[in-house]
């Protein structure tokens, strides 16, 4: 395999995999970027907006619109803190984002599991590596951008 063959391939594995999930997200009535925060919550739980924010890289303001149009399709609730009603947090509606999303990714899993199942331990541990490193270089040119910002 030519190596400019495998950098089109990653290139058109990412687009692909963003289209379906922007695909799936206006399916349910969300655009990409509020199903993917919703992704972030359901992932690592309730947290702050604060704590969101800080996650995902956007503004308060644009923070607050998704917890806003995710708090509209009853996909998250606010929930205040007793000992500091300015502190707010995020909680993900599981029960909700389960009945939306699992028909959808039920499919999408099982063929994903039979592609993995199709490959050796060997080509496992080498797609693994490709794909920790290739996350390492994306995590460190976000962080690079990141505080080139903050100046």
């Amino acid at each position: 395999m030519e190596i400019e063959d495998f950098k089109k391939t990653t290139r058109l594995y990412f687009e692909t995999a963003l289209t379906m999930h922007e695909t799936i997200a206006r399916h349910v009535g969300l655009s990409g970027t509020d199903h993917k925060y919703l992704g972030y919550l359901i992932e690592n739980g309730e947290m702050s907006a604060g704590e969101l924010t800080k996650l995902t890289g956007l503004s308060t303001g644009a923070i607050t619109g998704v917890i806003d149009r995710l708090e509209k399709a009853k996909l998250v609730k606010r929930k205040f803190l007793p000992s500091d009603r300015r502190k707010v947090i995020i909680v993900p509606n599981l029960e909700k984002a389960n009945q939306l999303f699992s028909p959808i990714f039920k499919k999408l899993q099982k063929e994903t599991e039979q592609l993995i199942n199709s490959f050796s331990n060997r080509e496992l541990e080498v797609v693994h590596r490709y794909f920790e490193s290739a996350i390492g270089i994306m995590d460190k040119v976000s962080k690079n951008l990141k505080e080139k910002n903050e100046i």
